[in-house]
């Protein structure tokens, strides 16, 4: 093998055959007093529902022009919830008091609905896209550009101005590291190109000015076997410190075997939220642990955020990606990385690939103003 081919190869990511693909782009704009009395008829606040006229007209329209462009899985959200995507054989929606959780097969599940309360007015209106069918990373261009088509003549209906929509583009890969010990013996190979280059490939143009962020989450489930490891004080005020002290060292450790240097890890039962900011950010939002990183500055160090009083279900690590790890071939080296500080966590925790899981789920987010 010469070494362009073993560089090349060392940059590629193997992953198990059942990874599973995720993409949806959300489409976001503020609601002015101008959008409400164009698009409510007789506005008044005397009404019980003051903005259901506005918002029914508004998604009526959403529903009719993704129609016309054969979009058939969107949902128009007004009442300022976080949209979170995941996989499952089964459709639903969860709904908490900060976010809609969409779970949904890409390959079997369709369907349009509006999520919304008509007595109360909404800061921002979210129109979600989610993708359909079978090799939606590599039809993941094609998919961005139906979507800005449907976006644009929305604009163009409600007379907003383009740059007053923000335009979202989440796509990720999800898969059991241990996928392999339980029988699955099939693989993709993926160099996991940044979305810009990909959507160039495919004659997709992005705007010059656009934000972009790769990174991984890791979930580790707590486990009974795991808490057997370390001395759980249940009359203390803080009984599981101990846990997450561990969990913490062992971590750390892991990531700096493998040159991981931008990273949190996550054990309060919040849900992590990480997004492109100019300054690092860490902090509580409700039922969300916000995470804000600048790729584009050094690395910040790994964190940790956890409750010693509670027994969260399971734990998270974030991987965070700087520009250092996107290579000339694509962040495949940067997965390769994380799976191996894993591996060893794995043994370091006592985890059994072929009974345990090591969920690690790959994103890559892009957004700019339309």
């Amino acid at each position: 093998m010469s070494i362009i081919r073993k560089r090349s190869a060392a940059h590629k990511a193997y992953l198990p055959g059942n990874v599973r693909d995720n993409q949806y782009i959300l489409a976001e704009f503020s609601l002015t007093d101008e959008l409400i009395q164009q698009f409510s008829g007789k506005y008044s606040e005397l009404k019980p529902q003051p903005y259901s006229d506005c918002y029914q007209q508004l998604s009526a329209l959403f529903f009719e022009l993704t129609d016309e462009i054969e979009l058939d899985n969107c949902q128009f959200i007004a009442n300022d919830k976080l949209a979170r995507v995941r996989y499952s054989q089964e459709l639903h929606q969860w709904q908490t008091n900060q976010q809609i959780i969409f779970y949904y097969n890409p390959e079997s599940h369709h369907l349009k609905k509006s999520f919304f309360d008509g007595s109360k007015r909404a800061k921002k209106v979210c129109l979600l896209f989610l993708a359909t069918g079978n090799d939606i990373r590599v039809n993941a261009a094609k998919f961005h550009s139906r979507v800005s088509q449907v976006v644009q003549k929305f604009c163009e209906k409600i007379q907003l101005d383009k740059s007053d929509m923000r335009l979202r583009d989440h796509q990720h890969l999800t898969y059991d590291l241990f996928a392999k010990n339980k029988g699955c013996t099939t693989t993709q190979v993926h160099k996991l190109r940044e979305i810009k280059k990909r959507y160039a490939s495919q004659g997709v143009q992005l705007p010059a000015y656009h934000s972009a962020m790769s990174y991984a989450v890791v979930t580790l489930n707590i486990t009974n076997k795991l808490l057997q490891q370390v001395e759980i004080d249940s009359n203390s005020q803080d009984p599981y410190n101990p846990l997450y002290t561990y969990l913490t060292d062992v971590f750390t450790m892991a990531a700096k075997r493998y040159n991981l240097n931008n990273g949190a890890m996550i054990a309060n039962g919040l849900v992590p939220i990480i997004r492109y900011s100019i300054h690092e950010i860490v902090s509580r939002v409700g039922e969300l642990q916000m995470l804000g990183y600048n790729p584009e500055q050094s690395p910040c160090g790994i964190i940790s955020k956890w409750n010693a009083r509670e027994l969260t279900d399971s734990v998270q690590f974030v991987f965070v990606a700087t520009p250092e790890n996107n290579s000339d071939y694509g962040f495949g080296r940067f997965l390769n990385q994380i799976e191996q500080a894993m591996k060893l966590m794995a043994v370091e925790l006592e985890i059994e690939p072929s009974k345990d899981e090591l969920m690690v789920r790959f994103h890559q987010h892009l957004a700019y103003n339309f």
